[in-house]
């Protein structure tokens, strides 16, 4: 049975919603240890005392390992996966692998559902629980946070990231960087960089244009590293014709000259080929062993190598793991709480959960008319999760089924494959689907056609059928999304976060979750079709090593995502930044200070929120700029602020959202820099990408 979560939804809010405006607030980055220039000195002094051998060993790793020097007292550093929690391994004995020093670790929410509650804090909260468990374990880095921009819908990995807006990722991951880092743990940024698809993803070329690298595909690693993140892992594809991971341009110049990035760089697994390149692109260290590495000493032997460029390497991953304390200490002291952190995974997806649609206000489903309610599909007695590197076994495992029968009783009746009759006599049915998402692949935006025939077969016999959607990224909808009378998008909830769906079905918990994408109604009118191989399926068996390599055009620069949208004129199924609630607010009395300013100014948009509903509830106002006199063509819109504001029925709060020059910029492929130019600018103030309710027109000078 599902143990008692006291802590009722107002309070929650109240302590979970915090203030977060603009891009301008300051995020300080972890007090470390060591600053650099100390750090620097001490990797210094253990660099002289070892030989080439020791050097060579410690810039290859050791499975889930950084080597160790035993011979200086500098121990192997365990790392370990990824984003929404610690995966942990066993071996054949049951027990778990690397020195790990914990048996268990919480399955939060997926990251795409954290994304999706547009609450940063809640981002902090939720890594520095990960980092906590970390700790605990002795995991001195975690591979982790991902960040790559949702760019289609297909991609396997999408679950693991933050959405298609850049400006939203970013506030999201230097609020995860800073939460993960406050425990001592390495936030290792991933992957750097243009890594949006999984089908043969070593054999991927991905070819990006210089403004889009810089204005949609690196602002969330910039944000990491302004944070004071002190790890990044290059990618599998190519960039312009380079794997990441021995790319000069790559790493070199866009990860450490444009973003100023400083410490450890280490390569995906077995995503290098080439140690001569290697040595010389900027990478620090290879994993999961020494493979383009191998033979480097013959290399330095021959001229091929300098011995120089060795040592910068292995320099860099001491100097990293000195300035957090890393060899200095082991385990955090304590025991994990981790009934707080499974709190925070139900805090995420009791915010992240989204409500897509509600026709005739079907929800929330008052338990006081005692429905009968029939629930049936895919997830409604098997745990929805993803795979690959994100897995996290988790405990305390909730399944949808005991959630509900939790929530409701013996109104729930589950049925494995109901028949017509019983589907007509439900007053309610709950119609689970979804699909099982994972790294290495990428799967199809349709649903199979058995699961297809299986929502149209349920909602023709009851239009009082509520779809619940477990899903990594968007599916197509589109053939029944109008027929249903609600669909709830659960994502990937997390060890717990079916708790949060049946109580946001009951109405104990009002939804305040937002998509950080747009859902399409068909693949083949999305920006990123056709991307394959002429003639190849994602399902395409041929092994990876023996696909050639193939390019992935990114022919829309900067319009991703809603940018995408709006320039085609396209509407898409469901909005960027859509997602209902029980609650109903307005907006009004705009004002912008200054409507006339220079690129030096700050710019305060602010606005009066209402709730005019009975129901408590929070809402997510969203601010987007246009730039109306651009001498470069610019997306119409773009998102430059956001904050989620818990309102009692009937209560107004005066809302502000600081813009700066940033907000107002491009990059400036000529000066390549960010440039604010004069001009009028719009400034739109909505409840989604689609739902703008406020607008006024301001001018730069």
């Amino acid at each position: 049975m599902i143990r008692n979560i006291t802590i009722k939804m107002p309070l929650l809010l109240i302590l979970g919603l915090m203030v977060f405006n603009s891009y301008c607030q300051t995020i300080k980055p972890f007090n470390t240890t060591l600053n650099f220039e100390e750090a620097d000195k001490k990797a210094n002094e253990i660099l002289q005392q070892m030989t080439l051998d020791e050097k060579i060993e410690l810039i290859a790793g050791d499975d889930m390992l950084i080597r160790g020097i035993k011979r200086l007292n500098i121990p192997p550093v365990i790392t370990a996966d990824a984003t929404q929690g610690v995966r942990l391994a066993w071996d054949e004995k049951g027990k778990v692998k690397w020195g790990v020093g914990i048996e268990k670790s919480t399955a939060f929410p997926a990251p795409i559902l954290l994304a999706s509650t547009w609450n940063p804090q809640l981002s902090h909260d939720y890594a520095k629980s990960i980092g906590e468990e970390c700790r605990a374990g002795n995991i001195r880095v975690l591979l982790g946070p991902g960040m790559n921009i949702y760019r289609i819908s297909q991609n396997g990995r999408n679950f693991e990231y933050f959405g298609e807006d850049p400006f939203l990722a970013a506030r999201m991951i230097e609020n995860y960087v800073k939460g993960l880092q406050s425990t001592g743990t390495i936030a290792t940024l991933k992957h750097f960089l243009g890594n949006q698809t999984e089908f043969k993803r070593r054999r991927s070329n991905s070819i990006v244009d210089e403004r889009a690298l810089q204005e949609i595909y690196m602002p969330a690693f910039e944000a990491g590293i302004d944070a004071g993140a002190l790890a990044v892992m290059t990618a599998y594809n190519q960039i312009n014709g380079e794997w990441t991971g021995q790319s000069h341009y790559v790493i070199n110049k866009l990860l450490k000259k444009d973003l100023g990035f400083k410490w450890l760089v280490m390569s995906d697994w077995w995503s290098v080929y080439d140690g001569e390149k290697v040595s010389k692109s900027g990478l620090d260290l290879e994993m999961p062993w020494a493979t383009s590495l191998k033979g480097i000493k013959e290399k330095i032997d021959q001229g091929k190598v300098l011995e120089s460029d060795i040592d910068r390497m292995a320099k860099s991953i001491l100097r990293t793991c000195f300035a957090m304390g890393i060899y200095n200490s082991t385990k955090m002291n304590g025991d994990v709480n981790y009934d707080a952190h499974e709190l925070v995974a139900l805090n995420t997806a009791r915010e992240g959960t989204i409500l897509l649609k509600n026709s005739n206000a079907i929800l929330p489903l008052s338990k006081a008319k005692n429905h009968k309610i029939l629930i049936t599909g895919k997830y409604a007695a098997k745990f929805a999760r993803g795979g690959g590197a994100a897995y996290v076994k988790g405990y305390n495992n909730v399944v949808l089924l005991d959630a509900l029968k939790t929530e409701f009783g013996n109104q729930i009746e589950y049925k494995e494959k109901p028949s017509i009759d019983e589907l007509k006599q439900a007053d309610i049915v709950l119609a689970s689907i979804g699909t099982f998402d994972e790294e290495g692949s990428d799967r199809p935006f349709n649903l199979p056609e058995e699961d297809e025939n299986q929502i149209l077969k349920i909602v023709e016999a009851n239009k009082n059928t509520i779809v619940i959607v477990n899903s990594g990224s968007g599916i197509k909808m589109t053939n029944w999304a109008d027929k249903v009378a609600a669909i709830i998008y659960g994502w990937y909830p997390g060890q717990i976060g079916n708790v949060a769906l049946a109580e946001i079905l009951s109405g104990k918990t009002n939804p305040s979750g937002k998509l950080p994408i747009s859902i399409e109604k068909h693949f083949e009118n999305t920006l990123g079709y056709p991307y394959l191989p002429t003639g190849e399926e994602v399902t395409d068996p041929t092994p990876e090593h023996e696909h050639p390599v193939y390019d992935v055009n990114y022919n829309e620069g900067v319009f991703v995502g809603y940018r995408w949208y709006d320039s085609k004129k396209v509407e898409p199924l469901f909005p960027f930044g859509h997602g209902l609630s029980y609650s109903n607010f307005s907006y009004k009395k705009l004002h912008v200070t200054p409507q006339s300013f220079t690129s030096d100014n700050e710019v305060i948009v602010s606005f009066e929120v209402k709730n005019t509903s009975k129901v408590a509830g929070s809402e997510v106002v969203q601010v987007y700029v246009s730039d109306i006199d651009s001498s470069v063509p610019r997306p119409e819109k773009e998102l430059k602020g956001f904050l989620k504001v818990y309102l009692q029925p009937g209560e107004s709060k005066q809302i502000e959202i600081v813009l700066n020059n940033r907000s107002f910029s491009f990059w400036d492929i000529n000066t390549k820099q960010w440039k604010a130019e004069s001009g009028k600018f719009r400034i739109q103030v909505g409840s989604s990408s689609k739902e703008i309710k406020l607008n006024t027109i301001v001018k730069m000078k």
